[in-house]
């Protein structure tokens, strides 16, 4: 029999209430404090510290205060990345960010959530689904990415815009939930 940790590592419905689940969050709870109380303006520390915490970083690589996550060791982030204020990243199953990615103040990127049944609800079950974010990617102020999403590349989110879906290359999306109304030209390209 699996155990719950198991089953979330495998993709599968889990308990979120399973002491080595809880074990994962706590840790990323301790890290993402030390990460906060860096001082603000020590941008090498702080990165210094976001190469230990994540699952890989690459170079010139900023997320401002506050940062909050449910494990760390599942966001992948590339190279050229900016991070505004407020950035939570629930990543209970991979999240993989691209090179050149910029994203607005009071952002959420979750994998997780629940079942529709209160009666999974009341188990404490989680389920989860992991997002990918492309490259040239920006995503406005108070948005929100739900769980299984693919954002393509050469992406604009708008700001207060929930995707719950797709959002495929050279893209404008906005709207709860978030809908393509433009395609932009990727001029690094001539596309």
């Amino acid at each position: 029999m699996q155990s719950e940790l198991e089953k979330l590592k495998a993709g599968l419905d889990y308990c979120y209430d399973d002491p080595e689940v809880e074990a994962l969050k706590n840790n990323a709870i301790i890290n993402c404090r030390k990460y906060n109380s860096i001082d603000d303006l020590d941008k090498q520390k702080q990165y210094k510290f976001l190469k230990f915490m994540l699952g890989s970083v690459g170079e010139d690589v900023c997320i401002e205060k506050r940062f909050n996550c449910d494990n760390g060791k599942n966001i992948y982030i590339g190279s050229h990345f900016l991070a505004n204020y407020n950035l939570t990243i629930l990543d209970v199953v991979d999240v993989k960010i691209g090179n050149y990615v910029l994203i607005g103040p009071n952002t959420l990127i979750t994998t997780v959530g629940h079942p529709i049944s209160p009666k999974g609800r009341r188990n404490k079950i989680g389920t989860t689904a992991p997002i990918t974010i492309g490259d040239d990617v920006w995503i406005g102020g108070n948005v929100t990415i739900l769980p299984g999403v693919t954002i393509g590349n050469n992406v604009v989110i708008g700001a207060g815009a929930v995707v719950s879906k797709d959002i495929p290359d050279n893209s404008l999306a906005v709207g709860v939930p978030a809908r393509v109304i433009k395609e932009i030209k990727n001029d690094l390209y001539g596309i």
